[in-house]
């Protein structure tokens, strides 16, 4: 799976964004703002997760036409957890109101997607999106 992104032209600087992970970087080349990106983001999965699970965690970049560009993580599960997680900070919302919104009593059920210990699927994944923050509409596309 990968998460979508884009990298843009500036006037000065080259402008790079992921958004369902809340994180934007830019660089003086193209290619260092996707490394900027690259770090930024595995910095991030440092500060959320402990260090031994995702120590060896690989992250890739790719780019497409249009300036769109894909990452994507050698643990699946970690990635889009950071999402849920970053997500729902934005929105402001706990892991009980997530959980609640999905219908669910337990937070600890939520809980255990966000902590990356459960494999999700796409369509559980968007779910799992809307609970983490309603306001934003769906951050998955086919590229």
């Amino acid at each position: 799976m990968e998460l979508e992104g884009k990298v843009w032209k500036n006037k000065k600087y080259w402008l790079i964004e992921v958004p369902s992970l809340e994180v934007m970087t830019q660089g003086t080349t193209k290619e260092e703002a996707i490394e900027m990106i690259r770090d930024a983001i595995l910095e991030l999965i440092y500060s959320y997760f402990k260090a031994a699970s995702v120590k060896k965690i690989k992250l890739t970049v790719n780019v497409y036409k249009r300036n769109v560009i894909g990452v994507t993580a050698s643990d699946s599960k970690i990635i889009m957890a950071l999402s849920l997680i970053r997500q729902r900070e934005k929105s402001g919302s706990t892991v009980r109101e997530a959980a609640q919104r999905l219908g669910s009593t337990s937070p600890n059920s939520y809980a255990q997607y966000e902590k990356g210990k459960t494999r999700i699927s796409l369509d559980h994944y968007e779910k799992l999106l809307q609970a983490a923050n309603p306001q934003k509409h769906s951050l998955l596309r086919v590229i």
